[in-house]
């Protein structure tokens, strides 16, 4: 059987990762505490609500913060893949607590429509602003990282929802205070957790495919199959698998049945060449191909373990 290693993954700074996400829990914990003050100092509802959505953005940052330090974790006789899948992990926790985030701004959005509540309009835009400017610089700590990390983009849509929901506090605050418009804060809020539950459900789908093992949407097998099969040597590509282990690793597990009895150099040469094939042109970085010759088994391409 053989199995390759030898392609190297791109590797995300992961110490600059943990150093952004601890300056991102320490910023929404001093806001988070400034809320809850202002929010029973002022009697608002609205600042103790946002005071609630900061904090779990808090949980979620301290999620991410620990799967970033587990996925690093080396792997053991008991751990064969280490905690490759943390970051994956709770990227999925995020997101399913994104969907919860959500609905709850929902129904506070239509009961603030429905029940206008007069604010103390000063301190809530002086809180409001405090709070977009320490989430926005964040959002600006983990936004590159988020591109390439389901982990960091599940923190990422935490604190850019809740400095758009500042943002709303903010703007419904002055109307308040300047016009007597009541309305605009739900609206915007309303609006906000229809964008939520649009970028949550498709991080939570893409999260779920991965933890179920499911083929990576960029990867065509029956395209990789006929390329393999037009080895000369190749009889047979069968009994085919393609996993996401994380973001970095894409595996491919398969039988193939040669022509001939080859020897195991002859085999290796092959192997590299296959390596080489999907590698470069499907980034699939890790190869395991267990080599047949007139062995009487299951010959289809996807054959149910």
């Amino acid at each position: 059987m053989g199995h390759h290693h030898g392609y190297n993954h791109s590797h995300d700074h992961g110490d600059l990762k943990g150093r952004n996400l601890i300056i991102s829990i320490l910023l929404n914990i001093l806001i988070t505490v400034a809320q809850v003050v202002g929010g029973l100092l002022s009697g608002s509802l609205a600042l103790l609500s946002d005071a609630l959505h900061n904090f779990s953005d808090v949980v979620s940052l301290i999620i991410s913060y620990i799967a970033n330090n587990l996925s690093k974790k080396k792997a053991s006789f008991q751990k064969t893949f280490g905690y490759k899948r943390a970051e994956i992990l709770a990227a999925f926790i995020n997101a399913a607590t994104l969907m919860i985030v959500a609905v709850l701004l929902i129904i506070e959005a239509v009961e603030r429509f429905q029940n206008p509540q007069k604010i103390e309009s000063n301190l809530v835009i002086w809180l409001s602003i405090v709070a977009i400017l320490g989430n926005g610089f964040s959002v600006l700590l983990l936004k590159k990282d988020s591109e390439a990390n389901m982990n960091m983009k599940s923190a990422y849509l935490h604190l850019l929802t809740d400095m758009m929901a500042s943002v709303a506090v903010l703007i419904g605050g002055l109307l308040m205070k300047y016009y007597a418009i009541y309305w605009v804060d739900s609206v915007l809020t309303f609006a906000i957790a229809l964008y939520l539950i649009w970028m949550g459900f498709d991080l939570l789908k893409n999260s779920t495919k991965v933890l179920m093992l499911f083929t990576p949407d960029t990867i065509p097998i029956k395209k990789i199959v006929e390329e393999i099969n037009a080895f000369s040597s190749i009889k047979n590509v069968h009994h085919v698998h393609v996993w996401q282990l994380n973001e970095e690793e894409i595996h491919l597990e398969a039988h193939i049945d040669f022509n001939e009895d080859i020897t195991l150099s002859k085999f290796d040469e092959i192997l590299h060449e296959i390596e080489a094939l999907v590698f470069d042109k499907y980034d699939i970085n890790h190869v395991n191909i267990q080599p047949e010759f007139g062995k009487d088994d299951a010959k289809e391409v996807i054959v149910q373990d």
